[in-house]
């Protein structure tokens, strides 16, 4: 018989699916007797010792988000400069003597091996570290747990993987996967210990719960941001704009102090490395350089011009999210095999190589070398004390490349820039990480005495406020602050007409039960009865240790919620609901072994405390690995000291937008809905809320796939 293949040649996949696979988190406290008692015990000096350590946290977190960011600067900068001294000295060479296509060969190879090695590490060891992350991210601040995503391995693979991609020229840069690690860094610094490397430093263990973890990753991408533009107040408003689902007002203090830490690192370590200590002039991994703003002014004719630029921008927005959707489709369908991945990767980085070696090789437009500050110029075919100034955008890292167009003088060839932009967008699309380098190549439109900022990644990203405060704090300049949130807003707006932001469509895409704000808008007309979840797996608030261990094993249903009822062992009427346990919670039970020999008793030998739970946070073990005999299958277990007394309940006569801001504003895993009687009828989850969105023709329910 023909084994079967593990990879089919093509997943059938549409949007319209919402996957079976993703759980959610529990961001509501479990507020059972164990809780309670911890809190009660809590005087107001501990509290305070509790709000301290939140501020170290951060303020850790700050520091090793920059020295991270750090890391990558330099590495990324050494290795490119070596890679760039080699072909620049093989150009040289056979532009004397002839034969060039031996150069192209050689920056081809050298491109499609560094991404081979960083594509191998993403695709075979941890596909969750590809792309810039931020999707990701944006989930797993919403409450959808996504597996790996902030793990000390993804940190590590992420890093590697950026150094190469932007090492090995693809259409890429740092500043976007700098989010993803700062969460990675917040999540880990926050627990106060490393799950993969099995080491426990017994402290945070106050914070080994998700609600609190969901604060620290929000300081960790802003801490990302702010690192990448040098931009605290920017990387604050992010985490606002785009990430965080869950805000609070001393959220936001921790969060910009974490930023402010992680720029003023990474600001202070690249000074001491590029040799000026004191000068403190590397706020962020992309600096656009010091403006003149005496010659930087603007008048009120040209305000219709920035409107006219935010509409293109608009447009091309939509343009680069469509193209860059039917690509991700195409992948998730035809290229879902990890050596598929890799030989993709590396036909982009040849083909980038190939482009740009062409214009190189086309290009005419030669500036004299005498007063310029490029780092490899490349002579080719120009006269003597010249250089070719379209290889300066390719013998540069991306952020050096947008730094030079800022600041080269008046009269720069249109045609270049053009040319310039629309290959780097095209490949940008092309690349999977794509959505945190669009930006970078359509930033800047240069025109005598008039360098306006166009951050037409706008169109693409679908962020405003945010945006206009790191371009101000990345550039030092508040002369442009309006015209560039003119042009914002008017890129939004057209973008939104067309399509939906990148990162959105990204979710969409990998069909991730996402929440927004709020609850479609002609939803009203469906009730709780009709979205929830049923029938519903209950247990008894005593319960015997071999039914808890049964329905825990059934792989059919999977639930991570029970709804404890009080209910008379003699009769099957169930009567009304006692409280909500979750599977976590069974598990360190069965683990620990909390059994009573006979209903009657309530003792238990050893009884468990909070830090119990915490320790086995997050990674709780599987049933399948807790050995129950069959004498204490027979045993009973006391579920009251466990369970929640107080879940959040809804009468199934509630409408969808009702319990859609419920569960949304609360942040809930679970929803009992009940009757008059206080008998649970179903479950509501994060799935049944989900599977129900605005489409073109009004509301529309997804189907549920195990995809």
């Amino acid at each position: 018989t023909e084994l079967p293949r593990p990879y089919p040649n093509e997943i059938p996949h549409n949007e319209k699916l919402l996957s079976l696979k993703y759980e959610s988190l529990d961001y509501d406290n479990s507020e059972n007797q164990l809780f309670l008692e911890e809190e009660r015990r809590i005087n107001h000096a501990a509290f305070r010792t509790v709000e301290i350590k939140r501020w170290v946290i951060c303020a850790m977190i700050g520091i090793l988000t920059g020295l991270v960011a750090c890391f990558i600067d330099i590495v990324v900068e050494n290795l490119a400069g070596l890679k760039y001294r080699v072909v620049k000295d093989n150009i040289d060479k056979f532009t004397e003597k002839g034969g060039l296509s031996f150069s192209l060969l050689l920056w081809a190879t050298l491109n499609a091996s560094v991404v081979m090695v960083g594509s191998v590490i993403v695709a075979f060891i941890e596909p969750v570290a590809a792309g810039s992350g931020i999707p990701q991210i944006k989930c797993y601040l919403n409450g959808v747990k996504i597996p790996h995503v902030v793990r000390l391995k993804t940190l590590v693979i992420k890093v590697c993987g950026v150094i190469l991609s932007v090492v090995g020229g693809l259409a890429v840069g740092k500043e976007g996967p700098m989010i993803h690690s700062g969460a990675v860094i917040a999540a880990g610094i926050s627990q106060g210990r490393s799950t993969s490397l099995k080491r426990d430093f017994k402290i945070f263990e106050y914070f080994r719960r998700d609600t609190e973890k969901r604060d620290f990753v929000s300081a960790g991408a802003a801490a990302g941001v702010s690192a990448a533009f040098g931009a605290p107040v920017g990387g604050v408003l992010f985490s606002l704009e785009e990430g965080a689902s869950f805000w609070n007002q001393f959220l936001t203090w921790r969060i910009f102090f974490a930023s402010m830490i992680s720029t003023f690192t990474l600001n202070s370590v690249l000074s001491v490395y590029h040799g000026n200590a004191w000068d403190l002039s590397s706020p962020g991994l992309i600096n656009f350089g010091r403006f003149d703003n005496e010659k930087m002014g603007y008048t009120i004719q040209e305000i219709p011009i920035f409107i006219f630029m935010g509409v293109v921008g608009g447009i091309l927005g939509a343009l680069f999210n469509a193209l860059n959707y039917w690509l991700t489709m195409f992948r998730i369908r035809y290229i879902h095999r990890p050596c598929l991945q890799v030989i993709e990767a590396m036909l982009v980085a040849a083909v980038t190589a190939a482009v740009g070696f062409v214009m190189i090789y086309c290009s005419r437009d030669c500036q004299p070398i005498q007063g310029s500050t490029v780092a490899y110029p490349l002579q080719l075919f120009c006269a003597d004390g010249e250089y070719n100034s379209m290889a300066t955008a390719f013998f540069n890292t991306p952020e050096k490349s947008v730094v030079n167009l800022f600041h080269d003088p008046p009269g720069l060839p249109w045609g270049r820039v053009c040319a310039r932009w629309l290959i780097c967008s095209l490949l940008a699309c092309g690349t999977r990480q794509g959505a945190d380098s669009p930006g970078r190549h359509d930033g800047i439109l240069p025109s005598p005495g008039l360098c306006c900022l166009r951050p037409a990644g706008c169109g693409i990203v679908r962020m405003t406020l945010s945006l206009t405060v790191i371009m101000m704090e990345a550039t030092g300049n508040v002369t442009y602050g309006f015209p560039i949130m003119l042009v914002l807003m008017t890129a939004k707006i057209v973008g939104d007409y067309f399509v939906e932001g990148l990162y959105d469509m990204h979710i969409q895409l990998q069909s991730v039960p996402f929440l927004h704000w709020e609850a479609p808008v002609t939803s009203h007309s469906l009730t709780a009865r009709e979205v929830m979840s049923t029938p519903v797996t209950c247990l008894r608030r005593i319960e015997r240790v071999g039914t808890v261990v049964d329905i825990l094993s059934d792989t059919s249903s999977n639930h991570n919620g029970f709804p404890v009822v009080e209910s008379n062992p003699d009769t099957t009427q169930v009567a009304g609901l006692r409280g909500l346990i979750l599977r976590s919670q069974l598990i360190v039970l069965l683990k620990h072994k909390v059994f009573v020999e006979r209903a009657n008793l309530s003792l238990v030998q050893r009884r468990l405390k909070l830090k119990d739970f915490r320790d086995a946070y997050p990674r709780f073990p599987p049933i399948q690995s807790i050995h129950v005999s069959q004498d204490e299958r027979e045993c009973m277990i006391d579920l009251s000291e466990f369970m929640n007394p107080s879940p959040y309940t809804v009468p199934q006569e509630a409408s969808l937008p009702r319990v859609f801001k419920l569960f949304r504003a609360l942040g809930l895993r679970h929803l009992v809905v009940v009757d008059n009687r206080n008998e649970v009828v179903g479950m509501v989850t994060r799935k049944d809320l989900a599977r129900y969105r605005l489409g073109k023709e009004g509301l529309e329910e997804l189907s549920l796939a195990q995809t």
